[in-house]
């Protein structure tokens, strides 16, 4: 990894993934982010789902409340309810201040093979599940282009791996960042210190800023709203899968714009029972094996009471 000051753009627009291969070599071989442009998403999709965003957030506590997260980890996360405690990026001790909606991959039941399965919890909102949907179904389609061009750029030929996304684990999430004062503490994050666990995180994240990007050297780099991109992000799982090559970067939110910021992300990743481990092609494997689903769980555990396991729990298992 080299160091770095700025975030690439990288275009989509009608290139061939051959040589798009060359540009995600680059910007996430040496930086982890990426600045996507021309990506074929409707700006008025977009919109929408802003809307929607800042709709869902103005209902009631008590409305929200009444789908909060469950253990599909699907419907609402309050405010000061989920800590990254297994952050080896820093010392966190507070909150993160962001409150937000989660949507998942939509199942009509619970299959108690598959972890996270089961439906999705909906507000009381005309048009807001459509809505959703529809951009989940855009991003989905778009994310599966952008993992077969990611593991070109790995060096991976054979794209068997992309069969695991034929059922894959989506996370569609309506953040809002309030303000924090500008006298807050330090170690008071909207979103701390982190890196993603999955393979790729789609954002779109407003005209408000706050994002910033880690460099090797420790120095924060700015992410900025650039009008009609998407910022891209490799994971942790892609991390595994391309041997390292592609790499997963720390971020975090510190929102001190003195407005409310909301930015929604879309994390694109295989189905919860696929075996993570360095693809053919990546060279001689510095990763060991590991199952997506038992990763997830010790994140989601170790950050979210609700995920927590009951005393009866410990002792079935």
């Amino acid at each position: 990894m080299t160091e770095f000051n700025e975030i690439p753009v990288i275009e989509l627009g009608s290139r061939t993934d051959a040589d798009l291969a060359a540009d995600l070599r680059r910007a996430y071989g040496q930086t982890g982010f990426g600045y996507i442009s021309q990506h074929g998403i409707p700006q008025a999709l977009t919109d929408a789902v802003f809307d929607a965003a800042r709709q869902f957030h103005a209902l009631p506590l008590a409305q929200k409340m009444a789908i909060s997260v469950n253990k599909a980890h699907r419907g609402y996360i309050p405010i000061n309810t989920s800590t990254d405690v297994n952050s080896t990026l820093a010392d966190v001790t507070k909150p993160n201040q962001s409150a937000s909606f989660m949507m998942m991959r939509e199942d009509e039941i619970t299959d108690p093979d598959i972890y996270l399965s089961g439906p999705n919890q909906w507000p009381d909102l005309p048009g807001f599940r459509e809505t959703l949907m529809a951009y989940n179904e855009a991003l989905s389609r778009l994310g599966r282009r952008l993992m077969r061009v990611a593991l070109l750029a790995a060096g991976v030929e054979d794209m068997d791996f992309l069969d695991s996304f034929d059922m894959a684990t989506t996370w569609l999430r309506l953040l809002h960042y309030p303000p924090q004062p500008t006298a807050s503490p330090e170690d008071l994050y909207g979103s701390a210190p982190h890196k993603d666990f999955g393979c790729l995180t789609l954002l779109s994240q407003g005209d408000i800023g706050g994002l910033q990007v880690q460099t090797p050297a420790g120095n924060w780099v700015d992410a900025p709203y650039i009008p009609g991109t998407l910022v891209v992000n490799v994971g942790d799982m892609l991390h595994r899968l391309s041997n390292g090559r592609l790499l997963s970067t720390p971020h975090r939110v510190i929102n001190r714009s003195g407005k409310e910021r909301y930015s929604i992300p879309f994390f694109f990743d295989p189905h919860v029972n696929t075996e993570i481990a360095p693809l053919p092609g990546t060279g001689n494997a510095k990763f060991a094996t590991i199952r997506f689903a038992d990763f997830l769980r010790n994140e989601l555990e170790a950050a979210y009471d609700v995920h927590q396991q009951s005393p009866r729990e410990e002792n079935s298992t």
